[in-house]
């Protein structure tokens, strides 16, 4: 055997012990895990991602913008971080948790990695256990504070705004010079 031949080899044998374990590391991290619309100043990326997919099941995409179009997640997380006091969003973020790990017990992994179907059902889930708790607690329960932060960003976006909601401009619009016979009444007789 020359040099060139058990170079050749050696190569051949540490690729094979190197490439199993680093292959299937590359192919497990290649699943197709969502992507951020924004950049998070609270959150974690992964909790950024739960958010994300969390908002988009309440409001997702139709004939109009779902929530991720409109920045809802990016709202949530500069809600937290700028408003919440540190107890509330200690608490979130533990919510938010718990809401994964749930989501792990009952599926076997994240909840981002889960079917569309399977994350509906998690989310229909805890909505009615939330519903069916009621004020019976004193603290409300997590889907319906991502819940009512999702709607609330969502319909204070301009989109969420004027295209979901009948916008009516206050105090409307300016006309300068209107002849009275297109204003339709007379106001003095």
């Amino acid at each position: 055997m020359d040099r060139r031949e058990a170079i050749q080899r050696t190569a051949m044998v540490l690729g094979y012990a190197v490439t199993g374990p680093a292959l299937a590391g590359i192919l497990d991290g290649c699943k197709a895990s969502p992507e951020l619309t924004y950049t998070p100043d609270f959150f974690t990326e992964d909790q950024a991602r739960l958010v994300s997919e969390l908002s988009e099941i309440i409001l997702p995409r139709t004939s109009t913008p779902g929530a991720k179009d409109v920045g809802v997640p990016g709202f949530i997380d500069s809600m937290l971080k700028g408003v919440y006091p540190k107890e509330d969003q200690d608490k979130f973020v533990k919510g938010l948790k718990d809401f994964d790990d749930d989501a792990k017990t009952s599926f076997g992994k994240a909840f981002v990695d889960c079917s569309g179907e399977d994350r509906s059902s998690m989310v229909k889930k805890h909505h009615d256990a939330a519903l069916t708790k009621g004020a019976q607690e004193g603290d409300r329960p997590f889907i319906l504070k991502v819940k009512e932060l999702t709607l609330l960003g969502f319909f204070t976006s301009e989109p969420g705004a004027t295209q979901v909601l009948q916008y009516n401009q206050v105090p409307g619009p300016y006309k300068g010079c209107v002849p009275l016979t297109e204003v339709g009444k007379a106001w003095a007789s």
